[in-house]
Parts: C-alpha cells; structure tokens; sequence
C-alpha cells in the first residue's frame, strides 16, 4: 500500500497556513509515501487508538489496485495494470506527525491501519465516472452524522492513477495486489467540504487564525461512501467508530 497525496489544494493550504511555499517539484512530481499494508481494517471494524491526545483523524481516499507492474513503466503503460477501484479511510495520528517528520525518515507511528471499502469494483463498471484515470464522482463523508463534506474527486487531481502506479513502479516492480492511494480528496472550492479534519481545520486557521474543530474522539462515528447518480452506493460504505484500545 503507498499513497499519494495528489489534491494540491490541501497541500497548498497547509502550507500556506504556516506561511511556507510549496515547491514547484510538487507540481510535477507526486508525493508518496508506503503506508500500512499488513492488514487492513474492515469497513466497519473500529478505529483503535490509545490516546485522544494523539490527534485522531480521518482520511478518505479512493484507491486502485494494480495487476503485475514491471518496473519503469510509463504513465501511459501503467492505466491499463489498474483492475480495481475502491475506497479507503487512510486514518491518521495528526499530532504525532510533527516530530516524525522532523527527523527527516518519514511516517511511521502516526500512521496506523486503514480501512477499505466493503466493495472494489473494475474500472469499466464506474461507465463514464471514470475517465482520464480518475473518478469523477463526490467523496462523502459525515462525523457523527453530521455532512463533513462532498469534495470532487476529479477535480483538482493534480496527478492521475496511471501517473501515481507509473511513480511508483518508478524503481521497482509492484506486485498483483498492490494497493495506489489518491491523497485526501480535496478541491478549491471549500464549500464543497472536507475529506479530513486537518483540512478543515487549515480552512479554519486561514479564515479565523485559528482552528475550531477538534479531532476525533473516543465514540465519534465517520463514514465515507460515493454513490453514482441514481444515489446508488457503489463501494458499499465504511462507518467506523474511534475506540479506546486500551479499554478491553
């Protein structure tokens, strides 16, 4: 499992937020890093924590996997190793984040499992919703059963599928199974919502000087779930529960 973090609006926010530039190299070669993947948490499986004050938060992500991809392959080589697409809340510890970072090797504690969508389906099934490499259809999340947010998911991908699989093949071959991540869904247009909590809370800081909501509880629900345009579910959705792993 790797992922990107294709939605340039996010990261130009952050960054602007601490009033850092973001460096042309983004905008031509995509972040990445290699995530979790001994195992997944199921859709409805709970968010195990051990501490609040770790800065619990949500990331919801369409995801692809991949068939056998040589390695150095092209973007344009790489479309047709994508055989599934599907959805992931790519769970995130925001405040242990800082200090990984800042010794310059990468995630590894602030992130935890994630969890995949009940359903993956061929990229022929998404008919016109999938196109370019990309799914074009809103991202939809609630928090406690409140809307968090309806980000487009084609809109504003800096970097499509093809061109995330080709980046990371780029020195290694990957294996059938292989799971690309999108990055937090995140466009422009703020009134669209949020796909995570960092990014509301950046929307917030930009427009107040300061961030008003909190991360995730012990207790809070998410759920993440596209449909098509009949209001149909495609993935299936995934609803965790953020739990204290401490107690049972």
């Amino acid at each position: 499992f790797v992922d990107g973090s294709a939605y340039l609006p996010h990261v130009e926010r952050v960054r602007r937020a601490r009033g850092a530039q973001v460096p042309e190299s983004f905008y031509v070669d995509p972040l990445m890093y290699q995530a979790t993947s001994a195992g997944f948490y199921g859709p409805r499986d709970p968010i195990l924590v051990l501490s609040e004050d770790w800065g619990v938060d949500l990331e919801a992500e369409v995801v692809v996997v991949t068939d056998d991809v040589p390695m150095g392959v092209s973007a344009a080589a790489a479309s047709s190793h994508i055989q599934l697409v599907g959805l992931v809340n790519d769970v995130s510890l925001r405040n242990l984040i800082p200090a990984e970072l800042a010794k310059g090797f990468g995630f590894l504690q602030s992130k935890p499992r994630s969890a995949l969508s009940p359903v993956l389906v061929t990229p022929d099934e998404l008919g016109a919703a999938w196109r370019g490499d990309k799914l074009h259809l809103p991202m939809r999340t609630w928090i406690n059963g409140q809307w968090f947010g309806a980000a487009e998911c084609g809109v504003d991908m800096q970097f499509d599928f093809a061109q995330l699989v080709a980046h990371a093949a780029k020195t290694r071959p990957l294996s059938a199974g292989a799971i690309v991540g999108s990055g937090t869904i995140a466009n422009e247009d703020t009134a669209k919502g949020a796909s995570c909590l960092a990014e509301q809370r950046t929307v917030e800081t930009l427009r107040d000087g300061k961030p008003s909501t909190p991360f995730l509880k012990f207790g809070d629900t998410v759920r993440i779930e596209i449909t098509d345009a009949q209001g149909r579910s495609i993935f299936g959705a995934i609803e965790q529960v953020v739990t204290n792993a401490a107690a049972g």
